[in-house]
Parts: C-alpha cells; structure tokens; sequence
C-alpha cells in the first residue's frame, strides 16, 4: 500500500484496498463518514477528500446498486422542468452537463441526439422552439461552451429521411436538441474509485445498523461487514446520510424525526434492438402524465420511463406486465411497425427519491435537492436527479464542514476529472495505433476507452500477459473476459452480480441476460478473489435465480404480485 502521508492512494480498488479501508474505519476517528454509494454518496466522499479531510464511504450493497445504476442514463437539463418554469434547476443541470461532458469526465458522458415530434403546424413551432431557445442559452451561462451544438427545426421530409420508422402521420416536422448520456453504474464506480485515489476509505458490502450518540450528538456508527460477518464501529466528527430512497428508514434510527420525506417513484426501461427502430437520432415523446424517451445506446434502444408510486422493497423494485405495455403502447403511436414483447431484450427497474410533498402524483413532486443537519453530527441530502449530483454533493459537505473546527478548503469537484479522463482525446486519436500495437480491433479499442479512458492501458497489459483475456464472453460480444477480471481487482466488484448488472450491462444488453456468461464470469472473478468450486457454483446460482425471478416479475399484473416474485431470489446482502 502507498503511505498514508503519500498525496494519492493506488488508482486500484480491489480486496486488498477494501480490507485496507476497513482497517482505517475501524482504527481512525474520521472528518466525514459518507453512508450511502449511489451516486450522491460518491460524490460526497470525493468533495470531501479533495478538500484535504479524512473520509469514509460505506455502501450496504454495491456501489451504485440502488437508483443510480437504473436511471434514464441520460445527463441533461430536463426538458419537462422548463415547463414547469423551473429555470434554476435546467440551468444548474445544463452548467453540470457541460463540465461532464468537457471536463470531469469526457470517456463517460456523450452527447445524444433528441428529436421532439411536432403534431400543431404553428403552435408546438413556437412554444416548443421558444423553450430549446431558453435550453440554448442556458447552456451558455456556466462560462464555458456547452459541449453539444444548439438545437433545430425540421421539416416532415427531413424527419422521416432521418427516422424511416416514424410513422407518416405521427408528426408535421420536428425540433431536434442535444443533451448527453452516461453509463450510470460505471460513472458511480469509478467516482468511489476517484474519490479512493485521493485517500478515502472506500469499503462496500458493509451496512450501517444503527447511529453511535453521545447526548443528542452522532459521532458515529455501527457498521456490519457483510462479506465477513465481523460488527465495528466506525467514528467520525460528522456523518452524511445520503441513502437516496433509504433516507426515512436511516433517518429513523436516529430515533429522531427526519425534516423532510422522501418518496419512491418507480420507472421502468426496455432495452430493445438497435434494428427494430430505424433512426439517426433518440426520441422524446410527450404522454399523459410525463416524458417518453427512446434513447440510443450502443447496439440498443432504451425506452422509458413510466412514473408512479411505489412502497414495496426497495432493494429490487419490480416491473409488471402493466408496466411494460404502458410504455410499447405509448411508442408504437409514432412507429409505422410497432414493437412487441418479443422484440424487448431487458427490462430494469428503478426508483426515484422525490422530496415528498402536498401532491399526490410522483410526477409533480419536486427534483429539487435538500440538505439538513438533522441532529447534530449528521447531515441529510435528499432529493435530486442524476446530473447534479455533484452540486448536491458539495452542498453536502459545505454543510458538514461548518460543523467542523478549523479553515477547511472549498470544494475543487468543479476542476478534479475522474480517473481515465485525463488524456483520453489524445487515447482516442491514436486508437488505431494501439490496436495495432496490442494486436485487438479497433473497435475493441473504442469501446475500452469509452468505458475506461487512459486506464484501457491497465486492461491491455492484461491481455497482454494472458491473451485469452482478449476474447468476448459468451452470449454478451460487446465484452471482453479481460473486463470482468479488471471489474474484480481494480473496480470494487464482490459478486458475479456485481460485474453482469454493474460493471458491465450484461443482466439487461444480453438476450439471456447474461445467464451464457455467468458460469465463464465467475471462474475468472474466481482467480482474482480466490473463490473454490462451492463458492463459483453458488455465486452463479444465485445470478440464475435473479433472472429468474426478474423475468417471472414481468409476467405479473401488479406491483404487490411482481414484488413478491422478484423477492423469491435471495439478497446477495443477506446471505453473509
């Protein structure tokens, strides 16, 4: 391990860092303890380290394995909130979209194209023209470029030219935009894994059970390492909840009553075939209650979401058969061949945290964020959407550090780009060089360094030394065997799980939904974490039986009879 004193840590987050961080939880008094690894939480622990504090982050689960690994994937203003006049929020989202798309990490985030069909000749030109007009410009106002070009209008004959599945009748013309979209499990990690360079304790699988008080003040917590079965403490001056739609129950032990609410509202995605949807471009159609969006994504089609409540587990949320029809019937009245239920390759499910209030509709509550110091010694965020997490996270801390004594430095996340950004257009402009050196395909070398940046270099010295790593895994091409082994000693990942529906998108790209790759996944995460044959076989039929029940879930009609489906497969959590 690096010292201590060293200005960085390894860019590794592996076994051997996990029980190093645990080790440190266990034995130092921390600044900031940050419970909770979605995307808020890692954000939050890498504000605080780059300010010099010492800080923790600990997740029950895997990293990014709630909410923030089942979004839209999409890092964009909202177009629906200009409606609702929320200029503040678009304009803080766009600001954010820029510095993701330019700055903190360009091998993630991408720019994707959008077209808004028009049905009114005069009407939807001007009021829907008018409102990319206020996108536009607010772009413009963090004081850098925005990083996408502005937004136009076209004719019918130009629509159909670009989209030949549109249906003829379903629009007069068109206004396409741009915003970006992310992988949003693999940004999640690799924020934990930046902020774990920059000297947090990084340790997931190891669940918060109750809040150390001293009087009426948190100085810490109990803590349970769920892939050893050990309990410690963990102390820290200040502790940040941010357990996104777990804030209540968090808040409860506590044992004092949290100043806000938090609702879960449930959307689903299809992931359908690039070929079933002729199109140069995503689509954003309006429904009844919200947005429809058809996003492209790699091979793929994502379409989504619907928007509606939910108060059933939260660990897995279900989609019903109900669910999934809502959403084919809203897409095909723009489709000249409608999709079915056969074209549909995966569906996930995810949950929402809306501050909750008087309304009785998930879809009017706010995506504003809220920040509180509960008790003393802890603070609260809740609330949000993915693209601001890092304003939410900063916020978070300015208010954990106003409880702390001493000069303590502002945030620097506006200027700190994640691991692999750094040099990444250079990477990419001498792709074809480095296949050839490496001996893969370029296409093969496109698709490393959009997920991994300058940190490609780390996998092909893994191919390197063991070629066979250079080959796809079964059932899911777009993978090579090099990445599963990379997920389990650098990235973080405990379980088959964690490499088949995080790391990589297997669990919802793959018609099998990776049940071909499991068996080949898990023998090569083996290698790295030093499973025997008991522990390969189980890791792959608990996978199996998460597919299981996932795909039973999607035949049910209503969310109580999905929800008790899809709980019939263990909870990896709960099996240590």
């Amino acid at each position: 391990m690096v010292e201590a004193n060293s200005v960085s840590r390894s860019t590794k987050l592996g076994p051997e860092e996990r029980e190093a961080a645990i080790e440190a939880l266990k034995t130092k008094e921390l600044d900031i303890l940050v419970v909770g690894g979605g995307i808020v939480g890692a954000g939050a622990a890498l504000d605080a380290a780059t300010r010099g504090l010492r800080v923790g982050i600990v997740e029950a689960r895997d990293w990014s394995s709630g909410t923030s690994s089942r979004s839209s994937k999409l890092v964009h203003g909202g177009v629906r909130y200009l409606e609702q006049l929320n200029f503040r929020l678009v304009r803080e989202a766009l600001i954010e979209r820029g510095l993701l798309l330019q700055r903190i990490a360009p091998h993630l985030v991408k720019p994707v194209r959008f077209l808004i069909p028009l049905k009114r000749r005069f009407i939807d030109r001007f009021y829907i023209g008018a409102g990319m007009v206020l996108y536009d410009l607010f772009s413009y106002t963090g004081g850098r470029p925005p990083g996408v070009p502005h937004h136009r209008h076209l004719t019918r004959g130009q629509v159909q030219r670009a989209i030949p599945s549109m249906a003829h009748d379903a629009l007069i013309g068109g206004i396409t935009y741009y915003d970006a979209q992310v992988d949003d499990a693999r940004y999640g990690a690799s924020v934990v894994r930046t902020a774990s360079f920059y000297g947090a304790h990084a340790a997931s699988r190891v669940r918060v059970e109750g809040f150390i008080k001293v009087g009426q003040r948190v100085v810490g917590v109990h803590a349970h390492d769920l892939q050893t079965g050990e309990k410690f403490e963990i102390r820290a001056k200040q502790v940040v909840n941010a357990t996104g739609v777990w804030t209540d129950d968090t808040q409860a032990m506590v044992g004092e009553r949290g100043q806000f609410k938090v609702r879960a509202s449930k959307g689903i995605h299809l992931v359908v075939p690039r070929d079933r949807f002729q199109s140069s471009m995503g689509l954003l159609l309006r429904t009844e209650k919200s947005v429809l969006f058809v996003i492209p994504w790699g091979r793929h089609w994502l379409v989504g979401t619907t928007d509606t409540d939910w108060h059933l587990d939260k660990a897995h949320p279900a989609a019903t058969a109900a669910d999934i029809d809502y959403v084919l019937e809203h897409v095909n009245t723009v489709l000249n061949v409608p999709l079915t239920r056969d074209d549909v390759e995966g569906v996930y499910a995810g949950l929402r945290p809306l501050l909750a209030g008087e309304s009785d509709q998930t879809s009017k509550l706010s995506r504003e964020h809220l920040v509180a110091h509960s008790v003393p010694g802890l603070v609260v965020i809740a609330g949000g959407k993915w693209t601001t997490y890092r304003v939410m996270a900063k916020d978070a801390i300015d208010a954990a550090v106003s409880a702390l004594d001493g000069k303590i430095a502002g945030s620097v996340t506006e200027d700190i780009a994640l691991l692999g950004a750094e040099g990444y257009q250079a990477a990419w402009n001498k792709r074809s060089k480095i296949a050839r050196r490496f001996g893969v395909h370029t296409v093969r070398i496109e698709h490393l360094l959009n997920r991994f940046g300058t940190l490609t270099d780390e996998l092909l010295d893994l191919i390197s030394a063991n070629p066979e790593l250079a080959e796809p895994l079964p059932g899911a091409d777009d993978y090579l065997a090099a990445e599963v082994v990379y997920a389990a000693s650098h990235e973080g990942a405990l379980h088959l799980e964690d490499v088949l529906a995080r790391r990589t998108r297997i669990s919802i790209e793959a018609w099998d939904r990776g049940v071909s790759a499991a068996p080949v996944a898990a023998r090569l995460m083996a290698g790295v974490l030093g499973w025997d044959e008991a522990r390969i076989e189980r890791e792959v039929a608990n996978y199996l039986r998460r597919v299981a029940a996932e795909r039973a879930s999607q035949e049910q009609p209503d969310d109580e009879s999905a929800d008790r489906i899809r709980l019939e497969a263990p909870d990896i959590a709960a099996q240590a």
